[in-house]
């Protein structure tokens, strides 16, 4: 064999950049389609695994050439093939949705080690997103597996990543942890942010209960907050919660004055904002925080 031809096909740097978009698209088309599973399952306490997919209204088993992501749902005409129950639009929706913050994530972070993490918090996150709009519920069975695995990639993006990665990691270790091992440093920042995320949630909520004697917070928005601090750090936490509060005022005043309703609580479910800010933040977190600070 041409040891320098199969040295050459190798080369990623051969292969044209709109290949790696394509697979990575297809990939979250892929992905969105289990998350539909996960996100019309979980709340029913059933398993995302067993049985096999079938049409909630007749129960009748969906063949594999009927579960391809967005194209099945063209092909179909939106409608199972069986009993012509319409298909809800949110299958091909959150698969479209997942394709395209897949392709957003490779854009901004390029092929490097930590991607697959940075996909891997985006796919949680669109979960928690489309459960809690449904639903109104953040279920433990993401956020909690959510802070684990936030911690990890905080341990091991550092060692496996060439550049910094991680918004805090910078700051922490040349001024207040300069003396410690990047782990470390890395862990406390990941702490750090969970802290202010879960923390902040925490006592706005508390005060607000103890205030107004109505609940403001629900747990499982902390819970979200400690998976979310925990990767993005506390700097792209706080603008997390801020984009958060800002999109999720101007939504619940528009819909106020459409529904001619008062009680902003009982409109919107906050994970959905909450989800939102934390895609910004970590597209466009760093440099957002960054001009924001450059203006003083």
């Amino acid at each position: 064999m041409n040891l320098p031809f199969l040295a050459n096909l190798l080369d990623l740097g051969l292969i044209p950049p709109l290949f790696f978009y394509l697979v990575i698209g297809v990939l979250g088309a892929i992905i969105g389609s289990f998350l539909n599973v996960v996100i019309h399952r979980l709340p029913q306490e059933q398993s995302v695994v067993f049985p096999s997919s079938r049409c909630p209204e007749c129960s009748s088993l969906i063949a594999f050439y009927d579960n391809v992501p967005v194209l099945s749902y063209l092909l179909l005409r939106g409608r199972c093939r069986s009993c012509s129950t319409p298909i809800s639009l949110r299958y091909p929706a959150v698969e479209v949705l997942t394709a395209l913050l897949f392709v957003a994530v490779f854009w901004h972070e390029g092929l490097t080690a930590a991607l697959a993490f940075d996909l891997i918090f985006i796919a949680a996150i669109i979960a928690l997103i489309f459960i809690d709009a449904t639903n109104w519920i953040l279920p433990d069975a993401i956020t909690l597996p959510g802070v684990a695995f936030a911690i990890v990639a905080r341990l091991v993006i550092p060692y496996i990543n060439v550049d910094s990665h991680f918004d805090d990691l910078p700051s922490l270790t040349a001024n207040l942890l300069a003396e410690w091992p990047i782990w470390a440093a890395s862990l406390f920042g990941a702490l750090l942010g969970a802290f202010v995320g879960g923390g902040f949630l925490w006592l706005t909520g508390w005060t607000w209960e103890k205030l107004r004697n109505v609940e403001a917070m629900g747990l499982g928005d902390v819970k979200m907050m400690l998976m979310v601090g925990a990767y993005l750090g506390w700097r792209l936490t706080i603008l997390t919660i801020f984009l958060a509060v800002l999109s999720g005022s101007i939504a619940g005043v528009v819909l106020m004055i459409v529904n001619r309703e008062r009680n902003l609580q009982q409109l919107l479910p906050f994970g959905i904002f909450l989800g939102l800010g934390s895609i910004v933040s970590l597209l466009y977190g760093a440099r957002l925080v960054d001009w924001y600070v450059g203006q003083f």
